[in-house]
């Protein structure tokens, strides 16, 4: 079975279709949070990925576009998003937002926006709190956003080894447990402006990073017309 697993769209409908073009054809689709937030097109992204019938968990911004979770330690940029997120989607978008768990397991991986510890606020960015993550993990594999980096993590007996991925970066699984990230597909932060996306082989075990280009410029216009952040638009252009 092949699974394509993404993160961290953001309400950016052309990164999504894009991402979703390259990895065709796959089995099942994992999200994992950050669906809305910053970006232009919440109602959008989301009944796309209705459409998908898609296995997804909430990440931070979702959660408070649906009032589950306070803004005060947002940024001014992501609390604005937000809060214009909130005001307006559908109410179709909102129970849908509503509905997801902030963290499953599907196929012995555990799938959470954050981190096992916090599913919607930690950052699995270090060797330190992964090891903190390994230590409460329940299953072999777990499947991370937030960062809005491509990353690994894998447990090699005592040590945990952080490894950077990149466009076209393989990864075989063994035994060895792994914290796998495939990075944003609506806001990277590398310096890569192109969207992420991430592939599973779940008999096989091989895992495929990849970069897609997509019309950002269209995002942006949008990110100003609604008067979202003009700094919002900026970044998509430089990946940061």
């Amino acid at each position: 079975m092949r699974v394509a697993v993404i993160s961290d769209i953001h309400s950016n409908a052309p990164a999504l279709e894009a991402v979703l073009d390259a990895v065709t054809p796959y089995d099942r689709l994992w999200v994992l949070g950050d669906i809305v937030g910053y970006g232009p097109d919440p109602d959008a992204v989301v009944e796309r990925l209705r459409a998908e019938n898609v296995v997804a968990v909430a990440g931070n911004h979702d959660a408070a576009a649906v009032g589950r979770l306070s803004t005060h330690t947002f940024n001014d940029m992501a609390r604005a998003a937000v809060e214009w997120t909130a005001d307006t989607i559908s109410d179709d978008t909102r129970d849908w937002l509503g509905s997801l768990p902030d963290q499953r397991t599907e196929a012995d991986y555990t799938l959470v926006h954050g981190s096992p510890r916090d599913p919607l606020w930690e950052y699995v960015f270090s060797v330190s709190v992964a090891r903190a993550s390994f230590e409460i993990l329940e299953t072999d594999r777990c499947l991370v956003g937030h960062t809005h980096h491509q990353l690994t993590f894998r447990l090699d007996g005592g040590d945990v080894e952080g490894l950077q991925a990149s466009d076209g970066a393989r990864l075989m699984l063994d035994e060895r447990p792994c914290i796998l990230n495939p990075g944003s597909v609506g806001q990277p932060r590398d310096r890569d402006p192109r969207a992420c996306a991430m592939t599973i082989d779940l008999d096989s075990g091989q895992v495929d990073w990849l970069r897609v280009d997509y019309p950002f410029e269209v995002t942006q216009r949008a990110i100003r017309d609604r008067g979202l952040p003009r700094a919002l638009a900026d970044r998509l252009e430089l990946g940061v």
